[in-house]
């Protein structure tokens, strides 16, 4: 144990909640995708988030990070995750850095990952954080509005961590054939995910969980 370290946050300490994380938060709430598991259960959360609350990194809770965001709960991003069907060597667009949690754990299940962050500091911090863990040649980081996503690019899937008054229009356009787009929308309050599925020039629609995301600001999303 380092010195100075609480049990709970040495690097066995960390594993073994991460390990409880993916049994008890995850495959008992109904993620069944074992490649999904096994890449919540590789990424080290606690990387990502706040020295404050390292303590917390697996609890079942957003926990906020600098400029007023946050990193997802655990289950919301293994769900989302889940909802993309990712396969090894896809093109993946993420609205919405943050940490860049959600973005590792893309990269750990062997996709090409472009991830947009109109936070500065944000997005600097991310990809130094990524770096570090190995992800240099895996994800992008780019510094922006994500909300219009990347006009004229197409991706195997979209993921936006921000709720949205509407579906993005620009966005479904932006999926290659039987690409998924995974979105929260709804008001501020409360959100639910939306899953676009493109098959040609049609896009199907469905609405599953209910969900809480800080707003996605920008052009496409809310004003601020």
């Amino acid at each position: 144990m380092g010195a100075g370290l609480m049990p709970d946050q040495t690097e066995g300490g960390m594993a073994r909640e991460r390990a409880q994380m993916v049994e008890q938060q995850l495959r008992r709430r109904g993620i069944h995708d074992e490649r999904v598991l096994a890449a919540m259960g590789s990424v080290p959360r606690e990387r990502f988030v706040a020295d404050q609350v390292r303590n917390r990194a697996y609890e079942d809770v957003a926990l906020p990070i600098a400029e007023g965001q946050s990193i997802s709960q655990p289950y919301m991003v293994a769900r989302m995750t889940e909802l993309l069907a990712v396969r090894p060597g896809d093109r993946i667009l993420e609205i919405g850095t943050g940490s860049g949690y959600q973005a590792a754990v893309l990269a750990t299940l062997e996709a090409q990952v472009t991830t947009i962050e109109r936070h500065a500091d944000l997005a600097i911090a991310a990809r130094a954080r990524l770096e570090a863990l190995g992800f240099t040649d895996a994800v992008d980081v780019r510094i922006g509005d994500g909300s219009l996503g990347i006009p004229g690019d197409r991706f195997d899937g979209i993921v936006v961590t921000a709720g949205a008054p509407e579906t993005p229009p620009s966005l479904p356009d932006q999926l290659r054939d039987d690409g998924r787009l995974v979105v929260p929308v709804g008001p501020r309050e409360i959100q639910r995910l939306v899953v676009v599925t493109r098959h040609g020039d049609t896009w199907d629609e469905r609405i599953t969980d209910e969900c809480v995301f800080v707003p996605l600001v920008g052009a496409a999303g809310w004003p601020h």
